[in-house]
């Protein structure tokens, strides 16, 4: 019988909050189970097993940042709306990291076509709508996108910024040059 007061969802939120304290690769079963001070078998009335509870805290984090994106970016276009998406983004990375890393898990198709994955796709895609990029182009840009934000948060968590200060102004100069790149999209090759 699954003991009182947990529930999937208190798992989940419970990994996550220790993600982002000790680190996601260090979130088991065991210490989960300490933190709610029950067993580790009473935790499979509700998750599968490790990797079931790492799948729920990558599902969480992907929906809570497509929230604050989807509230960054409303009412806006534009430059304004790629910088309120990747300000966005790089905060809910620096506030939580453990959830950010999380983010990367890789799920099966069909679990990814039920996340927010696809919303944050929609949302890129509707910044680039906003540049004029075609759409048979869009999922290229929608990787620069990505794999920049993730490219920079990255390397800044990992203290790759710290020797050469500043990363403020890098990070505008970033977003000043992807503006560029997405205002002058190159033609598709025929």
């Amino acid at each position: 019988m699954a003991r009182a007061g947990v529930t999937t969802e208190r798992l989940a939120l419970a990994a996550a909050e220790m993600a982002d304290e000790v680190g996601f690769d260090n979130v088991t079963l065991s210490a989960v189970a300490r933190r709610f001070d029950v067993t580790v078998a009473s935790l499979y009335a509700h998750v599968s097993n490790a990797h079931d509870l790492r799948v729920r805290v990558a599902l969480l984090a992907l929906e809570e940042l497509a929230d604050r994106v989807a509230d960054a970016v409303t009412g806006r276009a534009g430059k304004d709306a790629l910088v309120a998406f990747a300000d966005a983004f790089r905060a809910y990375a620096q506030r939580h990291p453990g959830r950010y890393d999380a983010m990367r898990t890789r799920l099966d198709p069909e679990t990814a076509a039920a996340s927010a994955g696809p919303k944050h796709t929609a949302m890129a895609r509707a910044i680039l709508r906003g540049y004029g990029v075609p759409e048979q182009e869009q999922t290229h840009a929608v990787r620069l996108l990505g794999s920049t934000f993730h490219g920079f948060v990255s390397l800044e968590a990992s203290g790759g910024f710290e020797h050469s200060g500043d990363s403020e102004t890098s990070w505008a100069r970033t977003l000043d040059a992807l503006d560029v790149a997405l205002r002058n999209w190159p033609s598709p090759s025929a």
